[in-house]
C-alpha cells in the first residue's frame, strides 16, 4: 500500500447523486461505504472531510440577505449533518468511526483534539471531521488540508465527479486535456481550480501531495491508495 494514512475529501453535492431533488441519496452513501470498507480492509488509516453544499453553502448567504459569518456557520452545521449520515452508513457496514467537530456540540461529536484524532487513527477507527475548522471564511478544502497536516496524513485524496484535473472543464469541452501529474507550481501558473488558494498553499508549503480522482467509479479509491494511476497527482 503506497499511502498508509489518508485524508479523503468528499463534496457535499456528491451525496445527492444524480437525484438533485434530495439532499442525501442512500444509494450514494451505500456506494461510498463499500469503497471505504474495501480501503479499510487493506489496512489504511483513514480520515474524512465532507462538504455541506448539498444542504447549505456559506457563499449563498449574501443572496439570502444573511450575514457572511452567519452563513459560514450555517454551512459548518450542514457539514455535520452530512458527516453524521456518512458515519451512520459506515457503522452499518461494521466500521468503527469517530466524528470530531471544529465547533463544540458534545451530544453528537467529540471536540477536535489533534492527539486524540491521531490515536483514533492508530486504533483503526475512521475519523470524520465536521464543522470545518470552526471559523468562518475557511472552506472545507482548507479544513481537509489543515486536518491532513495536523494528523500527519501521507496524501489528500479529493474525490470528484471527474477522473482528474483537466486544462478546462471536461463536462463542457470535448477537447479538454487531462493531466496525469502536475507540480504545485505548474498548477498555480496554469490557474487550475483544484482547491481554494488557502488549501492549496497549505499543501504546497507542507509538501503534502493531492490526488484528484473520480470517487464514483467503483474500485477507484483503493486503486489510488495503492499508487495506481487513477487520477491526477499534484506534488
Amino acid at each position: 500500500m503506497k499511502y498508509k494514512r489518508i485524508l479523503l475529501k468528499l463534496s457535499g453535492e456528491a451525496l445527492q447523486g444524480s437525484n438533485k431533488s434530495v439532499n442525501i441519496d442512500p444509494a450514494v452513501l451505500e456506494q461510498y461505504s463499500e469503497e471505504i470498507k474495501a480501503l479499510k480492509a487493506a489496512g489504511v488509516e483513514l480520515a474524512i472531510v465532507i462538504g455541506g453544499g448539498n444542504i447549505f453553502r456559506g457563499g449563498q448567504a449574501e443572496a439570502l440577505g444573511i450575514d457572511r459569518v452567519q452563513g459560514d456557520y450555517m454551512g459548518m452545521l450542514a457539514t455535520v449533518i452530512n458527516a453524521m449520515a456518512l458515519q451512520s452508513a459506515l457503522e452499518r457496514h461494521g466500521l468503527y468511526t469517530r466524528l470530531m467537530s471544529g465547533m463544540k456540540m458534545e451530544q453528537v461529536c467529540e471536540p477536535f483534539i489533534r492527539r486524540r484524532a491521531i490515536r483514533h487513527l492508530e486504533k483503526g477507527r475512521i475519523v470524520i471531521f465536521g464543522a470545518g475548522i470552526g471559523n468562518p471564511y475557511f472552506t472545507t478544502d482548507s479544513t481537509a488540508s489543515l486536518r491532513a497536516i495536523e494528523v500527519q496524513a501521507d496524501v489528500v485524496l479529493k474525490g470528484t465527479r471527474v477522473d482528474g484535473v483537466y486544462d478546462k472543464d471536461p463536462e463542457k469541452f470535448n477537447d479538454a486535456v487531462r493531466y496525469n501529474s502536475l507540480t504545485f507550481q505548474e498548477a498555480y501558473e496554469k490557474n487550475l481550480n483544484i482547491m481554494d488558494m488557502t488549501a492549496f498553499t497549505l499543501c504546497m508549503e507542507n509538501k503534502l501531495p493531492i490526488i484528484v480522482f473520480d470517487m464514483n467509479k467503483k474500485g477507484n479509491l483503493l486503486k489510488v491508495a495503492q499508487g495506481e494511476e487513477a487520477g491526477t497527482l499534484i506534488s
